[in-house]
């Protein structure tokens, strides 16, 4: 095609799959965009994330990995990260820990991806109850929804200052 002057559109390559103990590192900028997230929706608690230093999340991470009682997974677009999920396992209960995709590449069915291998992932290991918490005023409750999530309880706290 002689003198065609058309767009190039580059191929944008996702990937998902579980980490190592070792990589956990990698997760820091998603955990403190979370806290930024949940800091702006967060209807009663602006501020009070996160909970504790990222540091110390990723050491619980890293030794819930190295136990066997975690299991996480990473979604990258062109090798960046573009959100996470965290699975943990206790027989037959699970916790859908964490999950978070980062604000400029949501909408896109990464949230849809993660879900999908955290309940495979739950189902691959005989759970037969599965609980997430989620910030009051998150909109990702909806997300949850669709996978047949359920409210249970109200969790309320009160801040002592």
């Amino acid at each position: 095609m002689a003198g065609y002057k058309g767009e190039y559109i580059a191929e944008k390559i996702m990937k998902l799959y579980e980490i190592s103990a070792d990589d956990v590192f990698r997760l820091y900028g998603c955990l403190k965009e979370l806290s930024e997230y949940h800091n702006c929706v967060s209807e009663n608690f602006k501020g009070a994330y996160p909970s504790r230093p990222y540091e110390k999340t990723i050491e619980i991470f890293k030794y819930a990995l190295e136990e066997g009682y975690s299991r996480i997974a990473v979604i990258e677009e062109n090798g960046d990260i573009a959100g996470f999920c965290k699975a943990d396992i206790n027989g037959e209960y699970g916790k859908l820990d964490y999950l978070i995709v980062l604000e400029k590449y949501r909408g896109r069915g990464f949230g849809n991806k993660l879900m999908d291998w955290v309940m495979n992932c739950f189902k691959g290991n005989s759970v037969k109850r599965v609980e997430v918490k989620v910030i009051y005023g998150n909109e990702a409750v909806h997300l949850y929804e669709k996978y047949g999530f359920k409210i249970n309880a109200q969790l309320l706290w009160c801040n002592m200052d």
